[in-house]
């Protein structure tokens, strides 16, 4: 983890929140029946998180799963992009910036696992849920207080509209 004045920095930089799915944006279960993956559970606070930053940062999820589910929910949720079947995350993250028109250091990367790995250490600022693989937690620029399927998406992206609203530079101790 980085000091918090050097996550204020970067959260400032953000114009782009891209987060995988499975551990992060639900508890990382997957309920399958005789005719395949039938339910995941997203906890809705994310949705409102992306309500509340979309005039200001653009979100898109990333999956290695193909899942009809999963675009329901980003449907429901209002992203601005979906990358589903993805499988080496990293690769596709300079054609994301061209897309964008912004720099790496300008995406901000959620992950919990270590095919997640590789492409948090390419972006500017690497979130990790609570509960996420050891790994991802070591390379993690910031540890959400929350695990996955608990709203971390929320959570960081009020970390962000906090950064925002600052009128003051912030010293290492300050406590707020």
């Amino acid at each position: 983890m980085i000091k918090k004045t050097e996550l204020i920095k970067k959260c400032r930089k953000i114009k782009l929140i891209i987060s995988d799915v499975d551990g992060v944006l639900t508890d990382g279960g997957m309920y399958y029946g005789k005719t395949g993956e039938i339910m995941k559970k997203f906890n809705t606070r994310d949705g409102m998180g992306v309500s509340l930053i979309s005039d200001k940062v653009k979100i898109n999820l990333m999956t290695r799963e193909n899942s009809e589910i999963v675009l329901r929910r980003a449907k429901k949720m209002k992203v601005d992009h979906v990358y589903m079947g993805i499988k080496d995350k990293e690769l596709l993250l300079p054609e994301i910036c061209k897309k964008y028109k912004i720099l790496k250091e300008e995406v901000a990367y959620i992950g919990d696992d270590v095919n997640d790995l590789k492409i948090m250490k390419r972006v500017g600022l690497s979130i990790a849920p609570n509960d996420a693989n050891r790994k991802i937690r070591d390379i993690a620029d910031y540890i959400c207080k929350t695990k996955g399927g608990e709203g971390v998406l929320r959570e960081f992206t009020e970390l962000i509209l906090s950064t925002y609203n600052l009128r003051r530079p912030i010293k290492e101790k300050d406590n707020r």
